[in-house]
């Protein structure tokens, strides 16, 4: 068996001579803000690829969310800011520094204590800008609603059980309600915006993914939809051409097609 991490290197050559001066056009135009959409791309590519269990596609994207790292890597080079060494290293020493019960002398029992120790050396060395302050914006909506909470829960601010965001939900909702009751635009969007916020945490508290439990529900209307879509196609017929009450028909059909 090879050494892993060997084959690393060819990657980076390869990169290189694809940006050199005979290398590809539309490679050599890429900047970092061109690749930021592909490093999204590509890292939505790799769940998906993990959702649906098959190693092969997982390898693939997995090469392709590399590949962003050493692309990106290159032209920060080409700046003079760092090159995919400095990257390597900069993340080995975090690992080493963060993990003091791995490569130092405390000691740590089980992986809550772990997450407490890293959040504790992360927010010590962060000090002056916030416990907050490392949840990218760009994140899904419902993925940094569960990392603020997380964030949070880690300097003591958090339901102590969840009891308290389910009930915050129903408040919420009331509110929303009441928003779209007054035609209130702006604070419809404030409220379906805390109603969410109070979703996620209700679901993070329950020890649930909110970001993956909504996937999973869009996965399965998916499935459904297309379902019915076939069916209307069978009969010879647009979905346009079904009143609501066969619609909801054609849709258990599908649920229960689904569960065969």
């Amino acid at each position: 068996m090879s050494d892993p991490g060997h084959s690393l290197p060819r990657l980076v050559e390869l990169m290189r001579t694809l940006l050199g001066p005979n290398g590809c056009p539309w490679d050599r135009e890429q900047t970092l803000e061109s690749l930021r959409q592909y490093v999204i791309e590509e890292a939505h590519e790799v769940v998906d690829a993990i959702d649906r269990g098959t190693p092969e596609t997982l390898r693939e994207e997995l090469g392709d969310l590399l590949l962003q790292v050493v692309f990106q890597a290159a032209l920060t080079e080409r700046k003079g800011w760092f090159d995919i060494d400095g990257v390597v290293d900069a993340i080995c020493d975090k690992l080493v520094r963060r993990h003091p019960w791995v490569f130092g002398d405390e000691d740590v029992t089980d992986a809550s204590g772990a997450v407490d120790g890293w959040e504790a050396i992360k927010l010590a060395e962060k000090k002056n800008r916030g416990a907050l302050s490392g949840v990218p914006q760009a994140l899904p909506g419902l993925l940094r609603a569960v990392r603020i909470g997380e964030k949070a829960s880690s300097v003591g601010y958090d339901w102590p059980d969840a009891g308290g965001p389910r009930d915050k939900i129903d408040e919420e909702l009331k509110e929303l309600d009441d928003a779209a009751m007054a035609e209130d635009r702006a604070a419809l969007e404030h409220e379906l915006g805390d109603l969410l916020f109070a979703l996620a945490t209700y679901g993070r508290k329950q020890g649930l993914d909110p970001e993956a439990a909504l996937r999973k529900s869009l996965n399965r209307f998916s499935n459904r939809f297309r379902h019915c879509e076939l069916t209307a196609q069978t009969e010879g017929k647009g979905l346009r051409d079904y009143s609501d009450e066969e619609l909801d028909v054609l849709w258990e059909r599908a649920k229960a097609a689904e569960r065969a």
